[in-house]
């Protein structure tokens, strides 16, 4: 019988003896699964050839939620004490200060968790610092967007989430930060991208050669979680062979409604794969099914809203695109709300546009469901117009924008007209929080519409764009029609959000009930 290599079982055994940070578990000992300690075994072999560890490098890749952070946590420690390293220098490096302190915070409270392990090291929170005492080895927390990595001399890097990194210079640093140590570690830890000119995916390509032929790299360690590529994403089959920890710590009844959701809303798919199952997907997806959208028309009767309170979403434009406003009316009871769209369009231009785009803007202009303002570009007095007639129907209480091209239309709203008008930040950071909520409205039907036929046709048209954490915005840019419609929709609902999340006498200084 082969003898038992006892460096991983030692590493196995002091990892054991660690108390989980957070969560449920958290106080309780760490208690390695069967998967996660196949992988530290693997990890920590010894080359008998050497009698040093076999990997240098290790490519660990899996799905959210599988407990990532806790064994990353864990791996530095060890790194940091257990080891037996005199003056090691552990990081751990993400994006950017949130993402890096995610790990550091776990270490430290872990570290805390034990009262030995606490007094035989010094915590330095606002420095994202650990030092063990005895052996004069730090512990760092490190991120992409404010580092100066250049000198270091590195015994164990771990990279979380390295899909998220802006480009490969800190990878890149730390990986040659490691040539003076006997036997160093570097480790990705990370959820699958979209970005295939990344490091990540140069990793990820490698990792699959390796995994195929080992012989190309015995130094390099691959363990990828993963639903193999044309499996169906929606078999719960599928999601255990991508997750080790479902239905264990990784809750099975969160990826089903994750699932539902991702099926009825397009553009949830492509995150759902790439965040819930390890799959590599496309950044541009269609957004909103147009069959969750129509499921949301009732006729509506225009003077039940008459006095109610409502929120409008601008969308300007000059020659191109339409121009839309978009109201939002909140129902009393805050279950739902009820939309009323109205769009503008320069006459002159019509004729071209009813060729090019494809679509009938001449019909629609005769039903009213499009203004058509004389001459070359749109004539915002018509904006004004219409913004008068509903407050007098209406309790008009915020007009929402995108700046570009708006500053003398909201001059004379504010300084004339007397409306509250409130500026709508561009990019996912303002964006998706209200993007999400109307994705959340369709689902659930919540939201309430006429069937206006332009809108109907700009929800056809959005797709979204996507960034690594999951924020999404309506991208005109991506999506391969006129989406004004969508795009006043959101910010409409960013303003409902903001008023009701805010003091009524400062609404500017909240967005979507966070401060900006």
């Amino acid at each position: 019988m082969a003898r038992r290599d006892p460096v991983p079982a030692e590493k196995v055994r002091l990892i054991n003896l660690l108390k989980h940070s957070k969560g449920r578990a958290a106080g309780q000992l760490f208690d390695l699964r069967p998967w996660q300690e196949r992988i530290i075994r693997a990890l920590f072999k010894t080359d008998p050839a050497t009698g040093r560890r076999q990997y240098r490098t290790c490519l660990l890749m899996m799905p959210r939620k599988n407990g990532k952070t806790e064994l990353c946590a864990a791996l530095a420690i060890d790194g940091l004490i257990f080891d037996g390293e005199p003056g090691a220098r552990v990081f751990s490096a993400a994006a950017d200060r949130e993402q890096a302190s995610l790990c550091f915070s776990a270490a430290a409270q872990m570290i805390r968790n034990d009262p030995e392990l606490s007094a035989a090291c010094e915590i330095v929170d606002s420095q994202k610092r650990i030092v063990h005492r005895k052996s004069g080895s730090v512990y760092r927390a490190i991120s992409a967007e404010a580092y100066t990595a250049h000198g270091l001399d590195a015994s164990r890097v771990i990279y979380d989430e390295l899909h998220a990194a802006p480009n490969r210079d800190l990878w890149d640093v730390l990986a040659t930060a490691t040539g003076a140590r006997d036997q160093p570690l570097l480790m990705a830890i990370s959820t699958a991208g979209y970005d295939r000119h990344s490091i990540l995916w140069e990793l990820y390509s490698f990792a699959k050669k390796v995994q195929a032929s080992p012989d190309l790299d015995p130094s390099f360690l691959p363990v990828i979680f993963e639903a193999p590529e044309g499996a169906d994403w929606t078999d719960e089959a599928v999601w255990r062979k991508a997750n080790p920890a479902l239905g264990d710590f990784r809750s099975l009844d969160e990826m089903r409604i994750a699932c539902r959701r991702a099926q009825e809303i397009p553009a949830q798919e492509a995150a759902f794969r790439r965040l819930y199952l390890n799959q590599w997907t496309e950044q541009d997806v269609r957004w909103i099914a147009l069959a969750s959208w129509d499921a949301c028309a009732v006729a509506l009767d225009r003077a039940a809203l008459l006095g109610r309170r409502c929120y409008v979403g601008l969308d300007l434009s000059t020659t191109t695109d339409l121009t839309a406003a978009v109201a939002v009316f909140p129902d009393d009871d805050g279950a739902g709300f009820t939309v009323l769209p109205q769009f503008f369009c320069p006459r002159d231009t019509m004729r071209t546009r009813v060729t090019r785009d494809r679509v009938p803007y001449d019909e629609w202009a005769r039903r009213g469901y499009l203004t058509a303002t004389p001459g070359p570009t749109v004539d915002y007095e018509a904006v004004r117009a219409l913004l008068g007639d509903w407050r007098e129907q209406f309790d008009v209480r915020l007009v929402a924008f995108d700046p570009w091209n708006a500053s003398m239309l909201i001059s004379q709203l504010e300084h004339v007209d007397g409306f509250t008008c409130v500026k709508m930040r561009q990019g996912k950071a303002s964006l998706s929080a209200p993007s999400k909520a109307l994705e959340a409205a369709v689902l659930a039907r919540t939201l309430r519409h006429d069937g206006h036929p332009i809108l109907r046709w700009n929800v056809q048209n959005v797709a979204v764009d996507t960034d690594h954490a999951g924020n999404i915005q309506p991208s005109k840019q991506k999506s391969t029609e006129r989406i004004d419609g969508v795009a006043a929709l959101v910010m409409a609902l960013d303003a409902m959000h903001r008023d009701q999340a805010a003091p009524a006498a400062e609404p500017e200084l909240y967005i979507f009930g966070a401060p900006s």
